[in-house]
């Protein structure tokens, strides 16, 4: 079978469904590959490299005369009526969108799969395009802030004064907001991110930012695995955190898109309560805007001074690495429909990720698709209440009183504990209690993103205990000479472990390895 990949239509589209790597890819799954002329010159891919790579370079006719059609967006009207009936369509279609393209692939005979149906499940991950596209809008829209903000992300020290570093708040801890975190805060940014999921906010904080949370503001998951819209206290309660988070950073960027729809998160009201100079990057403009002010496609600046940048083509705007990246997830279903890599595409409907992403097939309308159920959304029994907010502060409070009576009851043994031991234990108690106060407080003040490189910090405390508990065994109480043997026991375990540890991380990142 031949598979075309055409050159893009949309006006500024420099993507292209797949690079000399991804061709060469799909030659090895057995399939002819033609790309059209120009196709990839957007995101300098030439058309020596395709042929190269195994593929013909041919014009436009020939490419959407294929059997399968690749494509990054959906293709127009025209586009589709040159589609041959019973030929296959690889493309983002939008389908719940564009029910008026979903007809029109119906009545042309279309076999049409959606790229931005993709099942949330873990097996389907290789071919979601939306995380794709969603990572590397994260990454550029730290570029575009930058460029816009007319200060510097990490804070400065020099001998004229010293500059904070600049505040960053980012709605949404998806895909796209982790790239943006992880982007801001590798340019020395202090970064604070807020997300409805509590689930989350580990990731937010193994990742060096701070995870604001709205008390009672959870949000449920749908059954295919995507995130469901706020109810209306939700939206009440997160709207008080967003006014006083937007008001105190210099750049706020926004990533909420439920279903191709984006909420208003930040209105017009808290624009106008930020600092003149700040930046808001929009990147559910392509949506509508996060953003009350949002124009999309356009960057505008707002009565008081803030910046509000509704651009939707900042994928476009790295061609190169998210071709490469789109191609991928493109060659990742190929090889799914080619069980056999003989270059014969086989639609297994039963298979949920397929079937998920099936719109349109031999004349027949497959969309909307049967619900996927994925282990991060267990449905709740129906009878099964959540507690209230007032609950949930209850019972914080009687946690706090049980924690409260216990340290008490601790000190109050230790005083006894004291007042009774040998000068000489006192000695060694207050050395005790003073290694595990600062101990707790070197530990606890290090980013999660560090834990493991404290291993070897650890290894040499654990050193020290080895060599102590080595010295006390021996002793003629018994009671010091067992728990030195226990010491010692529990220091080794901890010292190889550690190496054992590191040796396997440090290999991982050999390239010989």
């Amino acid at each position: 079978m031949q598979i075309g990949i055409p050159t893009e239509s949309r006006v500024g589209e420099r993507l292209v469904a797949a690079t000399p790597k991804t061709v060469a890819q799909l030659v090895g799954l057995g399939y002819d590959v033609v790309v059209q002329r120009g196709a990839g010159d957007g995101a300098t891919f030439d058309a020596a490299a395709y042929e190269a790579a195994g593929a013909r370079t041919v014009d436009a006719a020939e490419v959407w005369a294929s059997d399968v059609v690749a494509k990054v967006n959906p293709p127009t009207s025209a586009e589709v009526e040159t589609l041959r009936p019973g030929a296959t369509l690889v493309a983002m279609l939008a389908p719940a969108a564009r029910p008026e393209l979903v007809e029109q692939l119906h009545e042309r005979g279309v076999t049409a799969l959606a790229l931005d149906a993709v099942p949330r499940v873990s097996r389907a991950q290789s071919l979601d395009v939306l995380s794709t596209l969603s990572n590397v809008a994260g990454y550029r829209a730290v570029v575009e802030a930058a460029q816009v903000y007319g200060g510097m992300f990490t804070g400065q020290v020099t001998a004229a004064g010293k500059t904070p570093p600049a505040r960053v708040f980012i709605i949404g801890a998806g895909v796209a907001g982790l790239a943006a975190i992880g982007a801001a805060g590798a340019m020395g940014a202090r970064v604070r991110a807020f997300d409805v999921r509590p689930e989350v906010g580990e990731q937010i904080e193994s990742m060096g930012a701070t995870f604001v949370q709205a008390e009672a503001a959870q949000q449920a998951v749908s059954a295919d695995g995507y995130a469901s819209a706020l109810t209306a206290e939700q939206e009440e309660l997160t709207a008080q955190m967003y006014a006083a988070e937007s008001a105190d950073a210099d750049i706020v960027i926004t990533t909420a898109l439920v279903r191709g729809h984006a909420p208003t998160t930040i209105t017009a009201a808290m624009v106008a309560g930020m600092r003149a100079g700040s930046v808001i990057v929009d990147l559910a403009a392509s949506g509508g805007g996060n953003c009350e002010l949002t124009v999309p496609g356009r960057t505008v600046v707002s009565d008081n001074g803030v910046t509000i940048v509704g651009d939707t083509d900042l994928t476009s705007r790295m061609p190169q690495h998210t071709s490469q990246l789109f191609g991928t997830n493109i060659v990742h279903l190929l090889q799914l429909l080619t069980p056999d890599k003989d270059g014969q595409l086989v639609l297994d409907l039963d298979d949920p990720v397929v079937r998920g992403m099936t719109v349109t097939r031999a004349g027949e309308v497959l969309w909307p698709p049967p619900p996927v159920q994925v282990s991060a959304a267990q449905p709740a029994p129906a009878d099964a209440a959540g507690p209230t907010p007032q609950e949930r502060a209850a019972d914080a409070a009687r946690r706090k009183q049980r924690g409260s009576v216990a340290l008490a009851l601790v000190a109050v043994l230790v005083m006894l504990g004291v007042s009774f031991a040998p000068a000489a234990f006192l000695g060694h108690f207050t050395v005790f209690v003073l290694a595990v106060i600062v101990g707790y407080y070197v530990i606890s003040n290090v980013s999660h993103s560090l834990h493991t490189p404290l291993m070897a910090q650890t290894n040499a405390i654990s050193g020290i205990i080895l060599v102590g508990a080595l010295l006390q065994i021996g002793d003629d109480s018994a009671l010091v000479t067992t728990l030195a043997v226990v010491a010692a026991s529990v220091a080794s375990i901890n010292v190889f472990g550690g190496f054992l540890v590191a040796n396997r991380m440090i290999r991982m990142f050999r390239k010989d390895a």
